[in-house]
């Protein structure tokens, strides 16, 4: 297993990102679109990493998306799935926290969409769920538009770090919020994201979300990379991967139970791609990364994620007003999100589990004096994590049954 060490740096390293050993053959096009529709938030989480992180950005860009710039949005992917045949994309409203822009807004943007773009259109919403009301829960579900809950667990204590402004707990309007969209509107409940946290019992926590009943729940590591550790990196000799024991431990009581009570993604994504099956993630696997966001000022930029990096990581140069989606596929960043094992390093490429693992995800692997060519700071982990589902496949494969002959 690999230690928590610094990587080697390559020898040249000429931009922050890294520079591919060739371009692919053919980009895959942009696939999910992320709006931001509010530049600000109503909580001031003590660990965002937006807010509170390297990237000061947010401060100089407008509150909400002025109507030209949700007019171009939607022309440039109309132009873009046109160009390359999609017969559907994925939009997410973003924020900050999207539903200060008001559910109306939120729904008459994704109308627009969906007039616009010749193709299906598959909405979604990423909330703390504060100011989820049954007005505006029902709004949303008409729209169309799925909701998505960011909580740190289900608990009260779980959410100590969630406060407003004020310093007030975020807990109680969150947690009345999602338990309404359980019951009023299970249709459009897309499931919960949480992020691990060391100093949780991870099946607490688990099974806490559980009470909030998610089809679907996201576990995320911490964003951190070797120049800024996550909390509990790096992790002394004794405990090599904290993270990756916290993630097994839910692992093991999701798969020992008796029923399938929710789906969750990071392992059902692993086991994907244990089995050779492509998994649709950023975190593991070596498939190309296909999402974009555009800023409130109509700003195109790389994920979010990247802004725990440095000031400036996730920026394009690029806009909706004076460019393509196919001119910000051949940014250096873009580019080396879609170049599979050329993208990474030759520690990770020589790795037997780089065909899962992916090299982990991109923002993970940033060090200040190389770039981004880098294995992952929770390397540990995801080698933890993998080889433990894996002999639990190992354990459970039997033979396929013969097909009967006729």
């Amino acid at each position: 297993m690999a230690q928590q060490r610094q990587p080697t740096a390559p020898s040249a390293e000429p931009t922050p990102h890294v520079a591919v050993q060739q371009q692919p053959e053919r980009r895959e096009p942009i696939r999910q679109f992320i709006l931001k529709t509010h530049s600000r938030c109503n909580l001031a989480c003590t660990y965002c990493y937006l807010y509170a992180g390297q990237d000061a950005g947010w401060r100089d860009r407008p509150r909400t998306a002025a109507p030209e710039v949700a007019r171009a949005t939607a022309h440039r992917i109309a132009e873009h799935a046109a160009a390359h045949g999609l017969r559907e994309v994925a939009v997410v409203l973003h924020g900050g926290e999207p539903l200060l822009a008001g559910a109306d807004r939120l729904a008459a943007d994704v109308e627009r969409l969906r007039r616009t773009v010749p193709s299906t259109v598959h909405a979604a919403v990423q909330t703390n769920a504060t100011l989820l009301t049954a007005d505006r829960i029902a709004r949303l579900r008409d729209a169309r538009i799925r909701i998505g809950v960011s909580l740190d667990g289900g608990r009260p204590a779980h959410n100590t770090a969630r406060v407003d402004h004020a310093g007030r707990p975020a807990w109680p309007a969150a947690a009345a919020g999602l338990r309404l969209l359980a019951r009023t509107a299970p249709e459009a409940y897309a499931g919960v994201l949480c992020v691990a946290d060391l100093r949780h019992d991870p099946v607490a926590v688990y099974e806490s979300l559980l009470d909030f009943a998610p089809p679907a729940i996201d576990l995320l590591l911490p964003h951190g990379n070797w120049t800024t550790p996550p909390p509990g990196l790096p992790a002394p000799p004794t405990d090599p991967a904290p993270y990756g024991r916290w993630l097994t431990a839910v692992f093991d009581r999701w798969w020992a139970a008796d029923r399938r009570e929710t789906r969750v993604r990071l392992f059902e994504e692993c086991i994907a791609l244990l089995l050779g099956v492509p998994a649709a993630t950023e975190r593991l696997g070596l498939q190309p990364f296909t999402a974009v966001v555009v800023e409130t000022d109509g700003s195109i930029e790389q994920v979010d994620s990247l802004k725990s990096a440095y000031e400036g990581a996730a920026a394009t140069g690029m806009d909706v007003f004076h460019h393509s989606f196919d001119q910000v596929l051949a940014h250096p960043g873009v580019a080396a999100r879609q170049a599979g094992l050329a993208a990474l390093g030759a520690e990770c490429r020589a790795c037997t589990l780089v065909e899962v693992c992916g090299g982990g995800h991109y923002a993970h692997r940033y060090l200040a004096a190389t770039g981004f060519r880098n294995r992952s700071v929770y390397c540990a982990d995801l080698t933890h994590l993998i080889r433990h589902i894996s002999a639990h496949l190992s354990t459970a494969a039997t033979p396929l049954p013969r097909q009967a002959t006729q």
